[in-house]
Formats: structure tokens, sequence, C-alpha cells
């Protein structure tokens, strides 16, 4: 038996994630998602899958954030009616996010039509969406929800299992095993996903693993240490209580899973004291939705989840929080000079209401942007974290005067200490492991870190296209 894995995405990258399987004569995706933040995103979106793609035999994905799964309503478009195995959370969550990434491509091809026909472009009504809400209808009528630790068999010779990854709602590792025939022991491969960071609030940590013959492994973080959630707390209590009194503080976060973790600590440091009463505002259609689904899951969450959220509802006064359900309801918003705490999607400040958040209170010295999860390459978000003077938001040059505060410990993911540590629990090291879901530099740094920590021999760092044998 042999059997073939390519890399279509997320090498050298942290987003577009995207792997291709062709074993035990079927052919397969593990994730399946859009390119964000390139200059040239949406032209390798266009060209990440092909007609041929209509013909896969199944998909799997880890998690819902639209860079795993945000190309699924364009495999449906190119017409694959194949099933998309997922955990029934992410198939809950994807309920909510794949039309909404769909009606952002579709107002983006608007947008695009309106700014070729003012240019005088003759065939300015050929910019058509990436896909439609109806694409997006069409990928969640193929959802498959299997629950973690079911075993089960998407295509003959080839069985599956999902682990808890603690990353997001619903996010999970993914072990396969490929039969090889003759009487042998099947091949297993196992892709990490998106592995959370351990001790973080929310949700559990990632699910050990004890072996594996090949691994795919993320490294977004594999080149720094978070701070503690003790530093955390201490920064984003300090923040707080140093500006309300006379601005506002504006989170970028994305609606699933870090707007759902920025509540939690929130509430907490007002449970503690720690902070002025707060006036809270959700600015996200999606992030409410989100919410409502996390409630649906809360026999998931930790403990202490579950009872802080009981404390919020015996103590509104100390925490109000506001979900805005109307555009009218998001600019109401600009007109509050003081004392809001506004989260607003999304994470990466590239689309979203939090862009008219930022064109209100990035000018203003008095007021503060805090970034709680990684910012990508060619992002306003990393832009702004770099120390950006000026930033060009809806056609307009603006003063960057805010204060800016990245605060690590409330990210999702792994630092290099987590993710070593769950490599560590393999028994042995496996044939091959490859380092994917990083920039290109950390990429390459956390392979050979692995190969001079942990002493596996085998550990590389694949670029994307690269087509490996088995």
């Amino acid at each position: 038996m042999s059997f073939a894995l390519t890399f279509r995405g997320a090498s050298g990258e942290v987003t577009g994630s995207c792997f291709e399987v062709a074993a035990a004569g079927r052919r397969f995706l593990v994730d399946c998602g859009l390119v964000q933040g390139d200059r040239d995103a949406d032209e390798r979106n266009r060209a990440a899958l092909s007609r041929g793609d209509a013909r896969l035999d199944f998909v799997i994905v880890t998690h819902a954030h639209i860079d795993h799964t945000g190309l699924l309503p364009r495999l449906a478009r190119l017409g694959y009616r194949g099933q998309v195995h997922a955990t029934p959370a992410t198939c809950d969550l994807l309920g909510v996010m794949l039309p909404d990434s769909a009606h952002i491509q579709e107002k983006d091809a608007e947008w695009a039509r309106e700014r070729e026909a003012r240019r005088g472009r003759r065939d300015a009504g050929d910019d058509e969406p990436l896909y439609t809400i109806k694409d997006a209808q069409q990928a969640l009528r193929l959802l498959e929800p299997v629950g973690y630790g079911t075993v089960f068999a998407p295509a003959p010779g080839i069985t599956a299992c999902f682990r808890d990854a603690g990353h997001i709602l619903g996010s999970s590792i993914v072990e396969l095993w490929i039969e090889r025939g003759g009487g042998a022991k099947p091949f297993k491969l196992v892709c990490s996903g998106d592995l959370g960071q351990p001790g973080r609030p929310v949700l559990p940590d990632p699910t050990p693993i004890a072996e594996a013959d090949a691994l795919i492994v993320e490294s977004t973080y594999g080149n720094r240490l978070h701070r503690t959630l003790a530093e955390t707390y201490d920064e984003f209590s300090s923040v707080l209580s140093g500006v309300l009194p006379r601005g506002n503080v504006v989170v970028p976060a994305f609606a699933v899973g870090r707007t759902q973790e920025v509540l939690h600590v929130l509430a907490d440091l007002a449970r503690q004291g720690r902070v002025p009463p707060l006036n809270v505002f959700v600015d996200s259609p999606l992030a409410t939705a989100a919410t409502e689904i996390t409630i649906k899951y809360a026999q998931t969450l930790d403990r202490e989840s579950r009872d802080l959220a009981a404390w919020q509802s015996r103590h509104p006064e100390r925490m109000r929080v506001r979900f805005t359900e109307t555009p009218d309801d998001s600019k109401a918003i600009n007109a509050i000079r003081s004392g809001a705490v506004i989260i607003a999607a999304s994470g990466m400040c590239e689309a979203g209401r939090v862009r008219h958040h930022l064109r209100h209170n990035l000018p203003r010295e008095e007021c503060a942007v805090v970034f709680t999860g990684f910012q990508a390459q060619g992002t306003l978000g990393r832009a702004l974290v770099d120390g950006a003077k000026t930033v060009r938001l809806f056609r307009e040059e603006l003063p960057v005067r805010a204060t800016r505060h990245t605060i690590g410990g409330l990210s999702a993911h792994g630092d290099q200490a987590a993710l070593l540590g769950w490599l560590a629990g393999f028994r042995s090291p496996p044939q091959r492991t490859f380092v994917v879901h990083g920039e290109r530099e950390t990429q390459v740094g956390f392979a050979a870190l692995v190969r001079e920590r942990l002493g596996w021999p085998s550990v590389e760092a694949p670029e994307r296209g690269l087509r490996v044998l088995f």
C-alpha cells in the first residue's frame, strides 16, 4: 500500500489550511480553508480548487474557523456533493459562519463591480463572488456530524476519529487509519488541527495522542511563549481601569471562540473587583449566534465557566453585556465617548464592524485597542500591532493615536511550550512529522526545535504544493 499527502495550504502561512490525502483508492481533504490577509488572497482562493475536486470522496474539517472551512461553499459551487465530516458543535457553528462568509463574498463582489463601473470598465459586471449564500447553504447540507471519540469509516479502507483539540468549541484533532492490506497494521496519520493552550479558560486541554506513523502539526506560535493567565489578567485590568474613565477599549475578536473567552475574562475581572463596572457591547451578529451555540454546549465547558456564568446572571450591575442586533444599534455605539468595551469582528480587522469602531477610536489618544490573538502578515491588525502611525480605512488616511496592547495569554493557539508538551505525549516519534500553519520562519524554526528538544529524527517544514509519497 502507498499513499500521497499534498500540502495545498497553510504551509509558510497561518491561513488556507488544506491537506489532500490519496490512499486506499480514495482522495479526500482534511480542511478546506480560506486564504486571508495576502494581497493575492482572492486570486489564490479562486485557484485553490478545481472542477476535479468535485470528485473528492469526502472531506474532514478540524474546526469551524474560516481559515479551515471557508472554501467549503466554493467546493459545493464546483459540484462537490460528498460528505463533510465534523463534530456536532462545528456543524452548528458552520451553520452561521458559512452564510456569513458568503454574505461578505457577495458584498465584496458588489463593491468591486461598483468600483470598476466608476472607472468606466465595460466588463465591470464580470466580477462574481467567490461563492454565494446559496452555495453556503448547499455546503451545509453536506455536513455529517460525528462526536468526539467515535470511530467512523468515511470510505472503505479508511477509519477516523475526532479528539478534542481545546482550541475553540468543537475543535478536533483528527486520527486517521488507512488499511495497508495483507494483514498489516493500518497506517496512522494524525492531523493536529489548531491546538489550544493548556489551562486556558472555557475549554478543556488538548487531548494527548500516543502514536502516529505520520503527523501534521500546527506551529502558529511555535516561536514564542504566551504570558501566563495571571499576567494577562493584570495587563487587561490595567488597560480597562486606566482607559474607561476617559475613553473606550476596542477588542477585535473572532466571533467564534475568542469573543466568548474575552467575555469570560471580563466577567472574572468584574467578579474579582479588579475593574470598574463594565459596559460591554458585542457588536457582531455572528458572535451573538456563536455565543448562543456555546450556551447550547455548556456541558462541554469547564466548571469554572459554568460557575462564572451563574455569578454574572446574579450580578448584572457589575458587567452589563449588550449584543447588537441591527446596523443602527452598531452605529449608536460610535456616539459613546468613554466607558465602553467594544468587542467586534473580525479578529484581524480585515472586515466587519470592528473597522467602523477603529475608525472612530483610533485617532483618539484616550482610547485603546486590545489584541488577543494572532495577526497575520498583510492584515490591518498586523499593521497596528507593528506600530503603524497611520492606517487607511474607508478610503481615508487615519492617524493612530490610541494605545495598542497585545495580550497573548488569551490566544486560542498553544504557544511553543504547549506545542512541545503535546508532542512529548507521543510514546515514540512518528516516522515523519510535518510542521505547518505557521509563517515560514516560525515553521522552519519550530521544526528544528522539535528535532533538537525532542530528538525526533524526521521533522519537516513543507512548502505549499509539496507532494509526499509513503
